[in-house]
């Protein structure tokens, strides 16, 4: 698949399948033209991406659990993948929980005496 066809069939622009070759997140083949080329393995790939950056993972974390999956992963390793994603994104959740904690708990983040000076 060409950059194009690979951004038409994972819906995002060519630009987002650019990025995601140069950070090493997918990996397309030179022609002997220099174009890239990918296989369809990549746009599953991507759909892990876009899902990993709704939940907050940066590059290299998504570089991270993107990490030994083979060039044409099986559904377990999908399953693996969906795996480490789900437990990072509940890690999140939690931690933004944890954060509005702080902000109803008894010692509220931002107390303020009501004596005034």
């Amino acid at each position: 698949m060409t950059v194009s066809d690979l951004a038409h069939a994972s819906k995002v622009n060519a630009s987002a399948v650019r990025f995601y070759d140069k950070h090493g997140l997918i990996t397309g083949e030179r022609t002997s033209g220099n174009q890239r080329r990918f296989g369809e393995e990549d746009a599953c790939r991507i759909k892990v991406i876009r899902v990993a950056q709704r939940v907050g993972m940066s590059v290299v974390e998504i570089s991270e659990l993107l990490t030994g999956l083979p060039q044409e992963p099986s559904p377990t390793d999908w399953a693996v993948v969906g795996t480490r994603l789900r437990a990072a994104a509940q890690e999140r959740i939690d931690e933004l929980n944890h954060a509005l904690d702080d902000l109803t708990g008894p010692v509220q983040l931002c107390e303020v005496s009501s004596a005034v000076s």
